[in-house]
């Protein structure tokens, strides 16, 4: 089958804004793939281009050299076939959580009455259904990324682009909203490339994991197939056996690395 996304060679340097003239090659030679209907996940150290590679799928970034193909077609432009839920907030403080949801449809030209009602439907799929009148500020972290996940999936994209989407939540609302994506993702199997930093949480819930180098020029070092039967509990199945052994093979490959990019880390501090 085609893939829904298609990445071959792709690299991205960009000019230093310290030193005019000196060149940052952060990814280099990038070649990785996502089904449609697969969930894929890219881990590596910090700093070692996970986000890049999401904003090139995005068509936020163009790359320097390489292709990137969605559903086989060249991408030109922003990627309309997909959602990005970011790390960052991406709530609009002056409007409710309904008001939020239903923005992209707006934008859309969705009419109003459609556009509410498939906003009040995302809500209650998220375990928000009484809580559209609420402004950001009166919702829980764990709320506001339930919020901002039906914010993306109300536009019924056939990808989703996740970069880091629960770091900054506590453990046990983070595995709630990691068994809430599951779900949902059971549900309409849409294309899902998900960038994290947390071992654990790709492979609870990947079906397969791709492992970048440290920078600059990062590149994939190893994949793996995460061959745990569905559906998961992403608490529960992390005391497999069969976790425990893909989480033991993957770090013997990331561990050198990570090692790097923390060394890395620190000269830039010094």
């Amino acid at each position: 089958m085609t893939p829904a996304i298609d990445l071959q060679g792709v690299a991205c340097t960009f000019v230093s804004k310290d030193a005019p003239g000196q060149r940052y090659t952060a990814v280099d030679n990038v070649s990785l793939s996502v089904g449609a209907g697969e969930f894929v996940s890219v881990v590596g150290p910090t700093g070692c281009g996970k986000s890049t590679l999401l904003n090139v799928a995005a068509g936020l970034l163009e790359p320097s050299k390489g292709s990137v193909r969605i559903f086989g077609e060249p991408l030109q432009g922003i990627n309309t076939r997909a959602g990005y839920m970011f790390q960052t907030e991406s709530l609009m403080p002056w409007r409710t959580a309904r008001d939020n949801v239903l923005a992209g449809l707006e934008f859309r030209g969705v009419p109003e009455n459609d556009a509410r009602e498939q906003a009040e439907e995302w809500l209650r799929r998220v375990g928000l259904g009484g809580f559209g009148d609420r402004y950001p500020h009166q919702l829980s972290g764990g709320m506001r990324k339930r919020t901002s996940l039906a914010q993306t999936l109300v536009l019924d994209p056939d990808i989703i682009l996740m970069d880091e989407p629960f770091s900054a939540l506590d453990i046990q609302t983070r595995q709630l909203m990691e068994n809430e994506v599951l779900d949902l993702w059971a549900a309409k199997k849409k294309a899902v490339l998900f960038i994290t930093h947390d071992l654990d949480e790709a492979i609870a819930m990947s079906d397969r994991v791709i492992v970048l180098s440290a920078g600059p020029a990062s590149h994939p070092i190893g994949e793996f197939n995460i061959d745990i039967p569905r559906p998961r509990d992403v608490a529960e199945i992390k005391t497999t056996a069969r976790f425990i052994e893909l989480h033991a093979a993957i770090w013997s490959v990331m561990r050198e690395e990570v090692l790097k990019g923390y060394q890395q880390q620190l000269q830039k501090a010094a």
